[in-house]
């Protein structure tokens, strides 16, 4: 069964994000899934035919983590973009946030903090499905960094490709547009 890309065309006209460099965005998310497929395919044909002690067969399933990692956490951003509605901080997730960092804005400090670091990659809020705890984390590429058990909660891209062609090196000003624009309704909708 093949994976099929996900049509984000309702995020076009969102304030602070350019129809240009959503459409790139988009456009490297199917290329995400594109190369998922791909490599989904050569690996069970590969599979079948005994070659999975090879080097060959090896580095293609080291790389189907970043494919394949690239394509959910873009799905999961685009999901959580396209809000109009200030966050309900005194909802489900507020207490949570509240409860896990002490208050919404030491956790929105800590979230934006975590975003505006040095680096290309993503800022993820999980939340701990052994214990239920929300944990601000750095992911370095797609693959590298992610938390064991951890469900995503709220997704935010950082690689330069997100908002270099709106801000140019102006991260902290992309991370402020995103805010603006999180669906709060999704975001809480993932919280168990």
């Amino acid at each position: 069964m093949a994976y099929a890309a996900k049509d984000f065309g309702k995020l076009i006209g969102m304030p602070g994000f350019s129809e240009t460099l959503l459409k790139n965005h988009f456009t490297l998310y199917q290329g995400y899934v594109t190369n998922t497929n791909k490599l989904l395919d050569t690996l069970a044909s590969m599979a079948k035919d005994g070659k999975i002690g090879t080097p060959e067969y090896a580095e293609l399933k080291r790389r189907l983590g970043f494919e394949f990692n690239g394509m959910r956490v873009h799905e999961y951003y685009f999901q959580n973009l396209g809000g109009k509605a200030a966050p309900e901080k005194l909802g489900k997730l507020g207490q949570k946030l509240t409860e896990d960092f002490g208050s919404w804005d030491s956790w929105e400090k800590d979230f934006k903090g975590t975003g505006a670091m040095r680096g290309i990659g993503w800022a993820i809020l999980y939340q701990d499905t052994a214990t239920g705890r929300l944990i601000n984390q750095w992911i370095n590429e797609h693959e590298t960094g992610h938390l064991a058990g951890g469900a995503p909660i709220l997704v935010m891209d950082v690689f330069e490709h997100a908002f270099m062609i709106d801000y140019g090196l102006k991260k902290a000003e992309y991370i402020e547009a995103f805010f603006k624009n999180i669906d709060w309704a999704a975001v809480e909708s993932r919280l168990k």
